[in-house]
């Protein structure tokens, strides 16, 4: 065990997850609805470790020189991201859907919807991969093979640490959306993020 590869990987983890986007954006609104948040938390958590260890074990060449895999993760993901965002801003403009009872009544309470959502979010988004697999792999595998292990593990910490504090966190800001104008302002919020990431993909 290294710990300076631990500290590393968890520095680099940290300063790359912590960022408003799609998957964080996602996380927050479970929280806030207190919906499905373990497994919501824990597959974001999985699908990072996975990626950054793939990326350690040398993924990140292989993703480097496959232009088509980037590609067709570019544009579905965007296209993915365009309507979760459209739906979003429907959201703001229902009156009914302003109220918790109400969200806990939608097809995004069930398990199912929530799993496919959130694989989708940490899936089928270039930066992730670019993030994860290149970025942090990368920078892994130019430790010795002996500390490989340390620097995923303090990655995968940071990932570990950020979903669920995010997730579960959510609910000290539950007075705050009590009102109606509050969860109005997240929809908004929720969507135009999207949106925006939707569009960079496609002009980067």
């Amino acid at each position: 065990m290294s710990l300076s590869a631990y500290i590393e990987g968890l520095g680099l983890g940290a300063s790359l997850i912590i960022a408003i986007g799609a998957q964080n954006a996602f996380v927050l609104r479970q929280g806030l609805r207190r919906q499905h948040m373990f497994i919501t938390a824990l597959i974001c958590t999985i699908c990072d470790v996975t990626l950054i260890s793939l990326g350690v074990a040398g993924l990140g060449t292989l993703v480097k020189n496959a232009p088509v895999l980037l590609s067709v993760t570019t544009w579905g993901g965007a296209t993915f991201l365009f309507f979760y965002g459209l739906r979003s801003f429907r959201n703001a403009l229902k009156a009914e859907s302003m109220n918790t009872e109400n969200y806990l009544s939608e097809e995004g309470a069930t398990v199912r919807a929530a799993v496919f959502a959130v694989l989708a979010f940490s899936l089928l988004n270039p930066h992730v991969y670019l993030d994860t697999v290149i970025l942090l792999g990368g920078i892994g595998a130019r430790h010795p093979a002996q500390e490989h292990v340390s620097f995923v593990l303090g990655a995968s910490t940071a990932s570990l640490l950020w979903f669920f504090g995010l997730a579960y966190g959510a609910a000290l800001l539950a007075p705050l959306f009590r009102k109606p104008i509050t969860w109005r302002l997240l929809d908004i919020l929720v969507g135009g993020v999207m949106w925006i990431i939707a569009a960079r993909l496609l002009i980067t």
